[in-house]
């Protein structure tokens, strides 16, 4: 069955990870969405190697892993839009097509008749989907910005790291790009939304994402306990600011995660390390009690894990519905039986071999992911867009080759 997006088609002028992830996400759900890129160049994250994907024959080739981690299932066509044919290219192309996912500076695209009052008046029903680093207004909004600048600026790394006093203590941001990652989720949102209201009413619009908006949102239940509070919250390693026990415990041969939801769960843990006597005490007897306690109760949790390993605590908690796992390594993840069950990795046709690539979490009954081909080379369809898209000869596309247009 045909994806539920399989009736629209999406042009894709963005590079690096959070627009092109929201891209993605409609190319997976069964748009098709031709990415534009600059010629002899491309997408940025097409030099961010090694590593590099290896070919059928298992030898190296230039394809990025960090460019296949956003750019499945799309077309890509080289454009130079600094040239007027190539701004010709754009328009006729957006006049055939239902969104324009874009992510340049403020004003950017504007200056080569591109921004979004442009091509309204190509396709007066066009959702437009702006991704920036601090929106479209505001005192901020011509700066330039990065994941890393906005994990600091919105909070996040401000209560990431160990407490202050601990080995290693200091703000840390998050291992992954996590605002790039959110921001592509709510404008996959953002987008789904546009085009419901579209397809009610023929009604383009403008999207506004920023990833400061994205990387100050989640941090939701941080910012709203300050908000209650008054203090600024602080840094507490793996620690949970508002659940005790909930955090990192040291075992005989390696660490394990110990996640203590609810009373309920206190109460069985208690009884697994042989420390009823725990659950009734005063100071521990509720998760109000261990917030304000944890100094006093988690010193004891650690010396009592300490005496056997994580395989038989895992399995003795997990007896008895208390959450808790291991730290896996991702080796150790794509190994894991129930993410092998899932199908977490997929490899997916690619011109110069299988790409190994992460899969899309989505699970629709009716309306599966596809995982159609893999991402593309640099301009590997311009040729197939142009030609039978636009309609240009052979002669036409040939001559904008020449003359470095495309």
């Amino acid at each position: 069955m045909a994806g539920p997006f399989s009736h629209l088609r999406v042009i894709d002028l963005s590079r690096i990870l959070a627009a092109p992830l929201a891209a993605q996400n409609l190319a997976d759900l069964g748009a098709e969405v031709i990415k534009i890129e600059k010629p002899g160049k491309g997408d940025d994250t097409r030099v961010f190697g090694p590593p590099w994907m290896k070919d059928r024959e298992g030898q190296e080739t230039r394809e990025s892993a960090y460019f296949l981690a956003g750019n499945r299932n799309k077309k890509s066509i080289t454009v130079d839009i600094a040239t007027p044919q190539g701004q010709a290219i754009v328009r006729e192309l957006v006049a055939r097509s239902d969104i324009l996912v874009e992510n340049y500076k403020v004003g950017n695209l504007a200056r080569f008749g591109l921004g979004y009052g442009d091509l309204k008046a190509v396709n007066p029903s066009l959702i437009y989907c702006s991704v920036t680093g601090f929106g479209q207004d505001g005192p901020y909004a011509a700066r330039p910005g990065y994941d890393f600048v906005f994990q600091g600026m919105g909070g996040m790394m401000s209560i990431t790291g160990e407490r202050d006093g601990e080995p290693g203590a200091g703000p840390q941001k998050v291992g992954v790009p996590i605002v790039d990652y959110l921001t592509g989720l709510y404008a996959s949102i953002a987008l789904c939304a546009a085009i419901a209201h579209r397809e009610r009413t023929g009604e383009g619009q403008h999207i506004d994402c920023a990833l400061l908006d994205t990387a100050v949102a989640a941090n939701v239940t941080q910012a709203i306990s300050y908000f209650c509070a008054g203090e600024p919250p602080g840094r507490l390693g793996n620690a949970h600011p508002q659940v005790v026990p909930y955090e990192v415990f040291p075992t005989l041969d390696g660490h394990m995660i110990l996640a203590v939801a609810n009373d309920g769960q206190f109460r069985r843990f208690c009884q697994v390390i042989e420390r009823p006597a725990l659950a009734s005490d005063p100071r521990f007897a509720t998760n109000s009690d261990r917030v304000v306690h944890r100094k006093e109760l988690l010193p004891i949790i650690r010396q009592v894990l300490a005496g056997r390993t994580k395989s038989e605590w895992l399995a003795a908690l997990e007896a008895v519905d208390v959450a808790c796992g291991p730290i896996n390594n991702f080796k150790e993840v794509f190994e894991d039986p129930q993410v092998r069950h899932r199908g977490l990795r997929v490899d997916v046709p690619h011109a110069l071999g299988d790409a190994p690539l992460v899969a899309n979490p989505m699970r629709l009954s009716a309306t599966p992911v596809e995982y159609r081909h893999g991402p593309p080379l640099l301009g590997q369809h311009t040729d197939e867009v142009l030609g039978d898209l636009l309609g240009m000869s052979e002669q036409q596309i040939e001559e904008l080759r020449a003359a470095a247009v495309i």
